[in-house]
């Protein structure tokens, strides 16, 4: 991850009235870096994210996406840059699977073939195969189903960037630790760059590559997940990181019962 940032923000901030809901944050995100947003509800996690593909604008400061003003590129060229997941995921009903995830693609202007290649190409990375899954409606698939298909769909034009905001928040336990795991091996298959909102500790602790902790629009640490768990820069994020290390030391006690002799 060398190089000049994929994303960067300089001294950004998103005002309504008084109240500013991100507050003077300034990161980069290098390129193949998969960087997490985590905080509470209200912490700025999802508002930073859409200010990177300025589906709100910021009241001051800068977003640069690879070295470029993200105000000097228009909106609708720029969210094609950039692909973008979130929790409810927004498929189109009336659209099969794959007239979903070939949205992006017919929009840049792809002929029929490639956009059919592109679509079979995505599916079978997510692990829904074409021949099983490209006819289908998204109101019969599960719920990790539909996740996979947003995914294919956020990387159909072939966007290095990702924006995702709780992408697996919805889930069962089990099909979000599956997600998670295919999320992981796509990325770094396809070297994508990607933030990631979440407010669930252990899932940014897995995924990040650093974390970023917001708090009442402000960023308050950014660093690798160890040296949160290890060197918290205030109270706020020891609270946090307080949670996992709970649920790892029960999980333990539980195995060391299990496993003495009765």
């Amino acid at each position: 991850m060398t190089g000049s940032p994929a994303i960067e923000l300089l001294e950004v901030s998103k005002r309504y009235g008084a109240r500013r809901a991100v507050d003077g944050v300034s990161l980069e995100v290098a390129a193949g870096e998969c960087l997490v947003l985590l905080g509470g509800s209200g912490s700025g996690k999802t508002t930073t994210l859409k200010l990177v593909n300025r589906l709100l604008e910021p009241s001051s400061g800068r977003v640069l996406v690879e070295g470029v003003d993200a105000r000097e590129i228009p909106p609708h060229l720029l969210r094609r840059r950039i692909g973008y997941g979130f929790q409810q995921v927004g498929l189109f009903p009336h659209l099969s699977v794959a007239e979903n995830v070939a949205v992006t693609p017919e929009l840049l202007g792809w002929d029929a073939p490639r956009v059919a290649a592109r679509v079979d190409e995505l599916l079978a990375l997510v692990e829904l195969p074409a021949a099983e899954f490209r006819g289908r409606w998204p109101h019969e698939l599960s719920g990790g189903q539909q996740q996979r298909v947003g995914l294919a769909r956020a990387l159909a034009g072939g966007a290095r960037l990702l924006l995702l905001d709780e992408p697996f928040g919805a889930l069962d336990p089990a099909t979000r630790d599956r997600l998670q795991q295919s999320f992981q091996r796509i990325r770094r298959e396809l070297a994508l760059t990607v933030m990631f909102v979440t407010h669930d500790m252990t899932e940014a602790l897995l995924l990040g590559d650093r974390i970023g902790v917001l708090r009442e629009g402000r960023l308050v640490q950014l660093a690798p997940p160890a040296e949160l768990l290890r060197r918290p820069a205030d109270d706020y994020v020891a609270e946090l990181m307080a949670a996992p290390r709970r649920w790892t030391a029960a999980v333990e006690a539980l195995l060391d019962e299990t496993a003495s002799p009765p």
